[in-house]
């Protein structure tokens, strides 16, 4: 798959979690908009409203100011920065935050499909760009962040769906990819040290510690460390970072105790 192919797939799945989202908000009754969520100090409104936000900025709507206040949920300038768009949209309606949504992607999505970008190392335009991200980090991390905001409506207001989704299917995987920075670098493994994550759905993943103290991809080892299997909606929410993800639903075979760790440290949200 050439570089342009791989970018195109990024936009397929940030399109149509873009829809199901839209299909999502506007089921909801206005007392799901008030509903607490997995995310500490965000309720739904806010989630849609983070989503309108950055949706806008990725299609050129002018930067957003706001006063962020000292929170306990806001532990990093990304999360301030993030805050801002839950703080502009207090006061608006969900008609409002839906039609933000579909507006700036539609514009967005428009832009990607007349102009289909080929390098994924070139920056990424506007703050995006600013942040030092590439083009290929932008494009790749919205389907996630889009569809994990999906599934934290669904769980907040009690309609689950949409786990095979190429949302899905493309956050799974983007997020078994960092686990070699936890068996490395959070759960302290020595070197030689392997770990095969298996997640129903999805090949296996596998990774070793170099001797370096990195942790790296690895083809097939016959005799793994430690083995994780679990359920893709119980992978994606540990990985995810959400206080519902129970990590009990992992079955860990080898090492016990390295496995547990990495299941404990497991938060790689990109």
């Amino acid at each position: 798959m050439t570089s342009a192919e791989q970018l195109k797939t990024y936009v397929d799945s940030w399109w149509s979690s873009v829809q199901d989202l839209l299909t999502l908000l506007e089921d909801l009754s206005e007392p799901d908009w008030d509903r607490p969520t997995d995310l500490p100090g965000w309720d739904v409104r806010a989630i849609a409203s983070h989503v309108a936000h950055l949706e806008g900025l990725t299609a050129g709507a002018p930067r957003e100011d706001a006063t962020v206040p000292e929170s306990a949920h806001i532990k990093s300038p990304m999360g301030q920065f993030t805050e801002i768009g839950v703080l502009t949209r207090r006061e608006a309606s969900p008609a409002s935050i839906i039609d933000e949504i579909r507006r700036y992607s539609a514009v967005r999505h428009d832009e990607l499909l007349a102009s289909p970008p080929e390098d994924p190392a070139v920056p990424a335009s506007g703050i995006f760009g600013a942040l030092g991200w590439t083009t290929g980090k932008l494009l790749r991390n919205r389907p996630l962040d889009v569809w994990l905001h999906e599934q934290d409506i669904r769980r907040a207001t009690g309609r689950p769906g949409h786990l095979d989704s190429p949302g899905a299917l493309h956050t799974a995987d983007y997020l078994l990819e960092g686990v070699g920075f936890v068996l490395a670098k959070k759960a302290g493994g020595a070197p030689g040290a392997t770990v095969v994550v298996e997640v129903e759905g999805h090949a296996p993943y596998a990774f070793t510690v170099t001797k370096e103290g990195k942790g790296v991809p690895v083809a097939d080892p016959t005799a793994p460390t430690v083995t994780l299997r679990t359920d893709r909606e119980t992978y994606v929410l540990l990985a995810g970072g959400r206080a519902s993800g129970d990590p009990s639903k992992v079955e860990i075979t080898g090492d016990t105790v390295l496995g547990t760790k990495i299941v404990e440290n497991l938060n790689i949200t990109p």
